[in-house]
């Protein structure tokens, strides 16, 4: 399990995320393997309770608590991103949405314990300074029985392999010249995804197999409801309860 050192974090390769954000959504749109995440989100919703209190932790720009706010509009839902560039994209998103407050500071900072029915977690763990203490912030945060729905980032960034899958994809969709036009304007992202690389190869940013991040969220406190490799063998994905 290769977790971050805290003793060399201030002098870690870190992504910009800010700089990010800028054309995150645009290829978000064109990545099949990650609207096949957001319709799995969805279809879990419906299989739950409607939640009261949600909070989508490093909630990014906002594209899994769109989809709460959506689907349970009844919901107060907390979008916790402490990056500026980030959580302004979201507020621009969501500026609709009434059941929506924003939170400009880190997991670890929450000061309610044991109120929420459902917790978000998508490709944000991996970045997070010691993950296994913010597995546990997450059961602290969650009710007995409470959900914690948990998309991680484990394996390295193959940067070279997701240019070519997406360009493949852009290219049935809009053609060359369109799929080279959206490669152009979405080039930031190639750029923090090396970053990001990096950072996971010197061990700033976690990488983890599957049984791995499996034993670190039963350890937190969670009972494992569904397990899979997703994004592409990228990441895990896993459902999971809070235990009493």
């Amino acid at each position: 399990m290769n977790v971050q050192n805290p003793e060399t974090s201030g002098r870690s390769i870190r992504a910009d995320w800010s700089a990010y954000a800028t054309a995150y959504d645009l290829l978000s749109e064109h990545n099949p393997a990650y609207q096949e995440l957001l319709q799995d989100f969805e279809a879990f919703l419906g299989t739950i309770e409607t939640p009261r209190l949600i909070y989508d932790i490093g909630g990014g720009t906002g594209n899994y608590t769109e989809v709460a706010a959506r689907t349970c509009p009844d919901s107060e839902i907390h979008l916790v991103e402490p990056d500026i560039g980030m959580n302004a994209a979201a507020r621009a998103k969501l500026a609709q949405f009434d059941n929506v407050e924003y939170e400009a500071f880190a997991l670890e900072d929450i000061g309610a314990s044991g109120t929420a029915d459902l917790l978000i977690c998508v490709h944000a763990l991996y970045a997070m300074p010691d993950p296994e203490q913010r597995l546990r912030d997450m059961r602290r945060l969650l009710r007995p029985g409470g959900w914690l729905y948990l998309i991680d980032l484990g394996r390295d960034m193959d940067v070279a392999d997701w240019r070519s899958y997406l360009f493949s994809s852009l290219k049935r969709e809009h053609g060359l010249t369109g799929a080279l036009r959206v490669f152009w304007q979405g080039r930031e992202i190639a750029k923090q995804n090396k970053t990001i690389l990096k950072a996971q190869q010197e061990g700033t940013y976690w990488t983890h197999t599957a049984e791995e991040i499996a034993t670190a969220v039963t350890a937190a406190g969670f009972e494992i409801h569904r397990r899979e490799a997703v994004y592409r063998d990228y990441s895990d994905l896993l459902v999971c309860r809070a235990k009493p």
